[in-house]
């Protein structure tokens, strides 16, 4: 059998001899063991132990080409130092190992001390020999055992570890495989578990902090930076900045095109430096960086920010942390667009709030509190509208110590737009009230000036009444408001009256009626949001409980009728929602 070999002294190479049976038995036994096990680590514990059984060696390792294709990794060894392992790269073609990775042949080195391949990472090793690892020509590592003895390895030990080598290279690459594979899958895992766990919150640097967290699941790093893209300013700055597990205050901000921050962005790809020394972009912020990994996030093609991986070894990151990172940024900028609405959304709805009490306030001052003077009256007023600010409306017109006007309104929907609409009506009530018109005269006039201001899809209904205080005189026209409520001889009916809104019809005139009133009788003006109450069977309250509330409590004061009347409608909603604006005007004569 001749096998291709470099040998360090060939006159003293051993003539060939053939395999006994034992040896074969016992490759045959390494082979299924090697292949019993997708577990790398498994695999070449084992293969260490029944090499042992053929070939007393005292150190032993196995070394791997690594990511870049370039230098040896060991993967696993005995009898080498641990701080030897972490730090040794040995680069193809240099030294033993490296020798036989880019020959793809066997080498046996007899006395170490007289090659000047020899990489003395060990003292007082004299024999080595190295054999490649390959898969369908293409070496993928290195086998390599030592003694400290002098011509310690025998051509045949050559041979069988390189028959055993060619099923060791089989089962690493399998190994590997399934090693990726499973990798993968638990990244996928995390990167599922990240997306959920971002998206689920809001809050942007709880969100970075915890992406930061899950990452080092995926991710050994050392140095972290997340920088967001502020549009305005043109400038990235620092939301998150980790080093070796701490936060820390990193530069609050970069140009868009400095250092590799800037190179991954202008790119819009993954930026990958194995040696940031020989790179000309470099901003050296960590003294003890030598790779970066920098990845844009991106939505909709619009730049969000920067996920930046720093490390203090060379070629660390790999392009299956590129992938990775790659998923994560795109993850990431999701939910950062997500929490920068929101936070622009909590923002608008604060304004908003803000104005709307403002709004309230304002409406408040414009409702006229109940007179003061005497007009024979007990009035009681009562207002609540379903929203901050509401479309009721009501006003008292004080036509002189012995006469007032009292009218109460309902502007069509509600809220903010229903309240200016309804400032404008009170505005122009109180315009038209230096001509103490009567009821009829004054719809007419109302209707006519907010004709002349129509607003599509916006008009009010109105009832307006005078009292004479020394005539006991009330005089009543409506405007399509709800008929107002008499009670009148120990019984209630409506003041059967109606008109068109004010608003759409620019001329229209009102039929106005007139009553004597007694003390003790009542008038109750009140909005449809009172009346039209539903319950959670969807019954309306209806105007007969109205009557039956005010002939029940007829002897009790204007207040007190009013708040038996909201308590009554409150009780009949159960909980539910105010769905409409409630308003209420009692007059009862002393």
């Amino acid at each position: 059998m001749n096998l291709p070999e470099t040998q360090s002294n060939p006159a003293q190479a051993a003539p060939e001899t053939p395999i006994s049976a034992e040896v074969l038995q016992t490759l045959l036994e390494i082979g299924e063991e090697v292949n019993a096990s997708l577990d790398l680590d498994v695999v070449l514990a084992r293969t260490a132990a029944l090499i042992k059984r053929l070939i007393d060696y005292e150190i032993f390792g196995v070394l791997l080409v690594d990511e870049s294709g370039k230098s040896l990794r060991h993967r696993f060894s005995i009898g080498f130092p641990g701080e030897i392992i972490e730090q040794l790269y040995i680069p193809l073609g240099q030294g033993i190992t490296g020798t036989a990775a880019a020959t793809g042949h066997p080498v046996r080195v007899s006395d170490t001390s007289k090659d000047p391949r020899y990489i003395g990472a060990i003292e007082n090793v004299h024999s080595e020999l190295a054999v490649p690892l390959l898969i369908s020509g293409k070496c993928i590592g290195v086998l390599d055992i030592q003694s400290r003895h002098v011509d310690y390895f025998s051509r045949d030990q050559q041979i069988i570890l390189t028959l055993l080598a060619n099923r060791l290279a089989v089962a690493i690459e399998n190994a590997r495989l399934f090693e990726r594979v499973r990798a993968q899958a638990d990244t996928l895992l995390v990167l599922n578990e990240m997306s959920r766990e971002t998206s689920s919150v809001l809050d942007v640097e709880e969100m970075l902090r915890r992406a930061a967290e899950q990452l080092k699941r995926v991710i050994d790093y050392q140095i972290l930076c997340i920088m967001l893209y502020d549009e305005e300013k043109k400038v990235f700055r620092h939301r998150l900045d980790v080093k070796y597990g701490q936060r820390v205050q990193g530069r609050l901000s970069c140009g868009p095109t400095e250092g590799i921050i800037g190179a991954a962005a202008t790119l819009r790809e993954p930026v990958c430096v194995p040696d940031v020394t020989a790179d000309p972009r470099y901003i050296m912020l960590n003294p003890e960086t030598r790779s970066e990994l920098a990845i844009p996030m991106l939505y909709k093609d619009r730049l969000i920010g920067v996920l930046d991986l720093e490390s203090p070894q060379l070629n660390y990151f790999t392009k299956d942390h590129a992938q990775t990172l790659s998923i994560l940024a795109a993850n990431l900028a999701v939910s950062l667009e997500n929490a920068r609405l929101y936070e622009q959304v909590a923002r608008d709805e604060a304004r908003f709030e803000r104005e709307l009490q403002a709004a309230k306030r304002i409406q408040g001052a414009l409702l006229r509190p109940v007179p003061d003077e005497d007009y024979g009256l007990d009035i009681a007023v009562r207002y609540i509208s379903a929203r901050e600010v509401g479309g009721d409306l009501y006003e008292f017109l004080r036509y002189g110590p012995q006469q007032l006007g009292i009218a109460l309104g309902d502007v069509s929907g509600k809220g903010t737009a229903a309240a200016l609409y309804g400032a404008v009506a009170i505005g122009i009530l109180r315009s038209l009230a230096p001509q103490k018109l009567q009821p009829a005269e004054l719809l007419r006039q109302l209707n006519h000036l907010v004709g002349e201001r129509r607003i599509e899809g916006r008009f009010m209904t109105m009832c307006f009444a005078t009292w004479q205080k020394g005539r006991q005189k009330l005089r009543i026209a409506n405007a399509g408001q709800s008929q107002p409520i008499l009670y009148k001889d120990k019984h209630c009916e409506k003041v059967a009256l109606s008109g068109f809104p004010l608003g759409i019809f620019e001329e229209a005139s009102y039929d106005e009626w007139g009553v004597t009133l007694d003390p003790g009788d009542i008038l109750v003006f009140h909005s449809d949001g009172i009346a039209e109450t539903t319950n959670s069977d969807g019954h309306f309250f209806g105007s007969e409980r109205l009557h039956m509330i005010i002939e029940k409590n007829a002897k009790l004061s204007a207040a007190e009728i009013a708040d038996q009347i909201l308590h009554v409608v409150e009780w009949f909603g159960r909980g539910l929602p105010v769905a409409d604006d409630r308003a209420l005007v009692i007059l009862k004569v002393r």
